[in-house]
């Protein structure tokens, strides 16, 4: 009964220290500079936090911002970041396979209007420290009529390609665009 009890005792203790397991941290950051994005995210990751999530828009007090969240949990992540912004789909496009050569990986993408270059289509990438190779392809579409997105992406299908993302923002040459990106498994 003693022994018992004793493990009862003990199992009850450690209840507290098996819950912080689980404990996430987060990190909120925004600003108006891709550049200073960047620099922020990457400072983050040296301190063990991952990217979750991003907003391209305008907040109650900071104006037009991309806001990201990173979140750090228990088991230590060793990301690095690039953010890519242009307004003209020919350069994002260029920016994601070079990105890609040096083995990051699409992490997320929003469109914000920043205070120099207008409405960009911004796309986080990330790498993993452990493992930095390059392992995939990209490939962006970009379009102003469902129609001609319906086919490019059927297209990109027979090639092996799989949508992962897509807004809605204006160019520099298109206009109002439905701004989609695809990857595949590098051949």
């Amino acid at each position: 009964m003693r022994t018992l009890l004793l493990t009862l005792c003990l199992s009850l203790l450690s209840l507290p220290v098996l819950a912080q397991h689980d404990v996430r941290e987060y990190k909120v950051l925004a600003t108006s500079k891709t550049s200073t994005m960047e620099k922020e995210m990457n400072a983050a990751a040296e301190a063990g936090f991952a990217f979750a999530a991003v907003m391209g828009g305008e907040t109650a007090f900071g104006g037009n911002e991309t806001v990201v969240v990173m979140q750090r949990s228990p088991k230590r992540s060793y990301m690095s970041y690039k953010l890519l912004a242009a307004n003209k789909t020919g350069t994002i496009q260029k920016e994601i396979r070079a990105a890609a050569d040096l083995g990051f990986h699409y992490a997320g993408q929003t469109v914000f209007t920043s205070l120099f270059g207008g409405d960009e289509v911004v796309v986080i990438m990330e790498r993993d420290g452990d493992d930095p190779k390059p392992t995939e392809d990209y490939l962006l579409i970009a379009t102003s009529k469902t129609s001609t997105l319906a086919k490019e992406l059927t297209e990109a299908g027979v090639e092996g390609y799989q949508a992962i993302a897509m807004t809605v923002g204006a160019t520099a040459l298109g206009g109002q665009e439905l701004v989609v990106l695809a990857r595949r498994d590098r051949k």
